[in-house]
């Protein structure tokens, strides 16, 4: 029922997302309204789950799309972030490394994992790709979220 619970959220942070917002805006010709007026409609994607300060739905959907494209963070978490021999499950409630609060994420992925305290795979700064502060800071999001289930 949690995961039921959890993935039904992101789904429809998901649907909600790219009905508006800045990422997921229709193009200029569609008879949409715009993503300004969107955007009250997307920070209320996730109404059982209240989002940590500063963190939108539009984050979290931003997020999930990274953490499975250019943040590479599911070749060692797995698609979903379930974990694996590489990197530690994302979608419970232990943290190995961190207090998995969504700035202790944040730090995390900023600085790396030089020593982690189980698994064999140490994760680089940023995982070791390019992605930006702000991008960063989504993926955080995204990750806090999978560890927020009932």
């Amino acid at each position: 029922m949690k995961n039921l619970m959890r993935y039904s959220t992101i789904l429809l942070i998901l649907v909600m997302a790219s009905c508006g917002g800045e990422k997921g805006a229709p193009a200029a010709d569609d008879a949409q309204p715009p993503a300004a007026e969107a955007t009250p409609a997307a920070s209320e994607a996730a109404p059982s789950m209240d989002l940590p300060e500063g963190v939108t739905a539009a984050m979290v959907a931003e997020g999930q799309t990274i953490f499975t494209s250019a943040g590479i963070c599911f070749t060692c978490h797995m698609e979903g972030g379930v974990g694996g021999p590489l990197a530690p499950n994302l979608t419970d409630e232990e943290w190995l490394n961190i207090d998995g609060s969504y700035e202790s994420i944040v730090s995390n992925i900023m600085t790396g994992v030089p020593e982690p305290k189980e698994h064999p795979g140490l994760m680089l700064p940023k995982g070791g790709t390019n992605i930006t502060d702000e991008q960063v800071q989504a993926v955080a999001a995204y990750v806090w979220t999978l560890s927020q289930g009932d």
